[in-house]
């Protein structure tokens, strides 16, 4: 399958390491002694964050890991693709490289990630990762407010097995499009490259086992929504309003919810914030992160 010049780029500029004998594809580039986290979302992987990245390792070192089941990393056929464990993967790798101190960018299944390393930090119970900042994309941070879409239901249930043997890209495309903003769609070119991430070592095949995600939320709430309201970092939430999943209605109860909530809203943009509207992203992040350095 033919892939973009700057995708192979991004598989040819980035490392490799081994978490449980299995091989995990992370990138490391960027300046300084400031650590920026970047945590991708499902069915992706870190490539998600390429339309900001060139602009934020000027100012930051970024990492950012494809997690067990996503991007070149490995997609086990028996694994336990929890939460736990993806939050496990990246304190291994952020330990080989030295590195205890992070501020934190995380989006869709990412957000999760995130929510279980802040309760890790409250409660200093596991490893000793500090995270400096914490900034929020659209992702399913309260269970009872994600709005699942009806291929998600579909691949949970009884169904799934089969349905996951039966992806397309085309099928691919038209789902993952369809929680984009209307005039913020991804190209044909675009799609290529997520589905030769999606469907490399045929992850595509074992989507309805990764998305056991979302009962982990729910089995979870009170730890991972806890974390959120109790976390004593700077949050901040980006939200694109128009993104049918994890929109501006989730934005509204994590305003209900969160301490003193600071919510960007990004108006007619869809899931995909960093994809749809990374100048926007780019700026917000860099503006939160430096105003808490400042008061630092």
């Amino acid at each position: 399958m033919k892939i973009s010049n700057a995708l192979k780029n991004w598989y040819e500029t980035g490392k490799t390491t081994f978490f449980q004998g299995y091989r995990v594809f992370y990138q490391d580039s960027g300046i300084g002694d400031n650590i920026l986290l970047l945590i991708h979302g499902f069915p992706t992987a870190g490539w998600d964050w390429h339309h900001v990245w060139e602009s934020l390792k000027g100012q930051y070192r970024l990492v950012s890991i494809d997690m067990l089941g996503f991007g070149f990393s490995d997609k086990p056929r028996s694994y336990s693709f929890s939460i736990h464990a993806q939050a496990d993967l990246i304190e291994f790798v952020l330990a080989e490289l030295g590195l205890n101190k992070v501020h934190v960018l995380a989006h869709d299944y990412g957000d999760t990630v995130a929510q279980e390393l802040a309760a890790r930090y409250l409660q200093q119970s596991k490893g000793s990762l500090k995270i400096e900042t914490m900034t929020l994309l659209n992702g399913g941070l309260f269970p009872e407010q994600h709005r699942a879409r009806l291929i998600q239901k579909l691949l949970v249930s009884p169904l799934g097995p089969l349905l996951s043997s039966l992806a397309t890209r085309r099928t691919f495309e038209s789902n993952l499009n369809a929680v984009f903003g209307s005039e913020t769609k991804l190209s044909s070119a675009e799609m290529a490259d997520l589905w030769h991430l999606f469907s490399f070592h045929r992850g595509h095949r074992k989507s309805h086992i990764m998305l056991h995600y979302i009962a982990d939320r729910v089995a979870h709430r009170a730890r991972w929504v806890g974390a959120l309201q109790s976390l004593d970092v700077p949050l901040l939430l980006i939200n694109g309003t128009a993104d049918p999943v994890s929109g501006g209605h989730m934005a509204d109860h994590y305003e209900s919810l969160i301490p003193d909530p600071n919510v960007i809203r990004l108006e007619s943009i869809g899931h995909y914030p960093q994809l749809e509207a990374p100048t926007d992203v780019i700026e917000h992040v860099s503006s939160f992160i430096q105003t808490n350095r400042d008061l630092a």
